[in-house]
């Protein structure tokens, strides 16, 4: 991650303001009090992974307050998945409170107020989320802020893992690696917030959305198999194959179709790769779950609008 701002060589009478300068462009509009103008320290990092952004800060004791002015210069396409590293946070928002410790994780919404008090030597980071992403997947997001993600299960636990890992790993990701980690990151958020949540406290819509995410989540699992099919993809998600379908099928897809969008997606990213210019196009297609190379190449072009040779090709021009 890029270092965007640190007080380190800043005279000690500006550190505050300078930070509060960047901090309100780069994280969120808002107003702040330190504890101690003149032992105040902090440092920003920033990086993305896809479509979400990273912002990663440490900082000395404050005070935060983000209120109905702050909520009009605020980027209120975005969602903040914050997860502690360091120190704590004390946050309220929609009359919710929560305290992170480190490991911890919640979900912040920057349309609504919302007030903070971190601790001395607080580490944070912060995953900007595009709402749009969040919401396919969960619907409509005010009643999961302020509610405390603690790594107490398997799948809190391998989140937080995750996205304590982002800071030393993102630098240096290709488009193609990022494309691919970005689906699952969004995918472990969601299923770490629903069960939170809980899903009989789920809106009907959410839950569906619940079960769209684990249909996508086992067909990623399973894309290299070739005896991949429906049954086997619903019974990994714990519904029925018509069920699935139905849910699917309020995006415009189904099993069927998912597996071989997504198998054809797998094939675009190896065949841009220069990593694996060495495979035949044959290789990759078989390794994807293809098993018929003039129906792989009919698909490819379809999606695609040129056959695989040819986007290969292009990939190396390129």
């Amino acid at each position: 991650m890029k270092t965007v701002f640190s007080t380190e060589h800043v005279h000690r009478r500006d550190r505050f303001d300078y930070w509060l300068s960047v901090a309100r462009k780069d994280v969120a509009d808002h107003a702040s009090t330190p504890k101690c103008r003149n032992t105040f320290r902090a440092q920003l990092r920033s990086g993305s992974v896809g479509a979400i952004g990273l912002v990663l800060f440490q900082n000395s004791a404050m005070a935060v307050s983000h209120t109905r002015r702050h909520i009009a210069h605020a980027n209120t396409d975005e969602l903040f998945v914050c997860r502690q590293l360091g120190g704590h946070i004390a946050l309220e928002q929609d009359s919710r409170q929560v305290v992170l410790e480190p490991g911890d994780i919640t979900l912040i919404d920057p349309r609504l107020q919302y007030e903070a008090r971190f601790s001395e030597d607080s580490e944070v980071l912060i995953l900007k989320v595009p709402r749009r992403l969040m919401e396919a997947r969960l619907g409509q997001m005010r009643e999961m802020t302020a509610r405390s993600v603690k790594p107490y299960t398997p799948e809190n636990r391998l989140l937080s893992a995750n996205l304590a890992m982002l800071p030393l790993h993102t630098d240096g990701l290709g488009s193609a690696a990022q494309e691919l980690l970005e689906p699952h990151l969004l995918d472990l958020i969601t299923l770490s917030l629903g069960r939170t949540m809980g899903e009989e406290r789920l809106r009907t819509s959410s839950a569906r959305s619940l079960v769209r995410a684990r249909l996508r989540a086992a067909v990623e699992a399973r894309l290299a198999d070739r005896t991949l099919d429906a049954s086997t993809v619903a019974h990994a998600a714990g519904v029925s194959v018509r069920y699935a379908n139905e849910v699917l099928a309020e995006e415009s897809t189904s099993i069927v179709q998912l597996i071989q969008a997504r198998r054809l997606a797998r094939c675009q990213q190896a065949l841009e790769d220069p990593l694996q210019m060495g495979r035949t196009v044959s290789e990759i297609a078989y390794g994807w779950g293809f098993s018929d190379m003039t129906h792989f190449g009919r698909r490819f072009r379809s999606a695609y609008g040129v056959l695989p040779s040819e986007h290969r090709r292009r990939a190396r021009a390129a």
